[in-house]
């Protein structure tokens, strides 16, 4: 057996007036209290070496993850600019848009005009006396001089493509003029969609 002064003084060879010492028996070192012990000591050791492991990981961890959240709030700053910019792109283009088709829809009555126009000035024999603009079709009061020049006209109307639908009214002869023979018509003509 084997015996461990821990106090590290000499044993006295009297054993009657000497103070007790410590002693610490282990056993013979094939004995299963020196296996236990040592196993003990390497489970201590081996859990204190896993513990400083997984301490430094959490550490670690625990850093990253701070860096982590200021880039976070860093990256939020950004996005509100940029979802704030975006709004505003989409403001303007909104804005760009209203006033193109305000543009476009200012334009659409003189096109009609001109191509009305166009048309009755290539057309012999023909006068206006009123147009009227109903939205999806336009009617079109006028004198000819003859029915051809009525026919003539609806022809011309058609190939200019804004109408689809042109029918007449109604045609007379007018008794009011004395020295010619003068028709007065009414049309009605359905636009195209554009």
């Amino acid at each position: 057996m084997i015996r461990i002064n821990l106090l590290g003084a000499p044993k006295p060879k009297n054993k009657r007036g000497a103070s007790p010492a410590v002693t610490l028996e282990i056993g013979e070192p094939g004995s299963p209290k020196v296996k236990i012990v040592l196993v003990l000591a390497l489970a201590a050791a081996g859990n204190w070496w896993y513990w400083h492991q997984l301490d430094r990981q959490s550490r670690s961890l625990a850093s990253k993850i701070e860096a982590a959240e200021q880039k976070n709030r860093q990256l939020a700053d950004v996005k509100a600019r940029y979802l704030e910019r975006e709004h505003e792109v989409e403001n303007y283009k909104h804005r760009v848009d209203v006033i193109d088709q305000l543009r476009a829809s200012q334009s659409g009555p003189v096109e009609l005009l001109n191509t009305i126009g166009d048309t009755v000035n290539s057309t012999e024999a023909v006068w206006l006396n009123s147009m009227k603009d109903l939205g999806g079709s336009v009617d079109i009061d006028g004198m000819a001089l003859s029915t051809d020049a009525v026919a003539m006209l609806i022809t011309n109307l058609q190939k200019t493509g804004h109408f689809k639908n042109i029918e007449i009214k109604e045609t007379f002869q007018d008794q009011s003029v004395k020295d010619l023979q003068a028709f007065e018509f009414t049309l009605s003509c359905e636009k195209a969609k554009s």
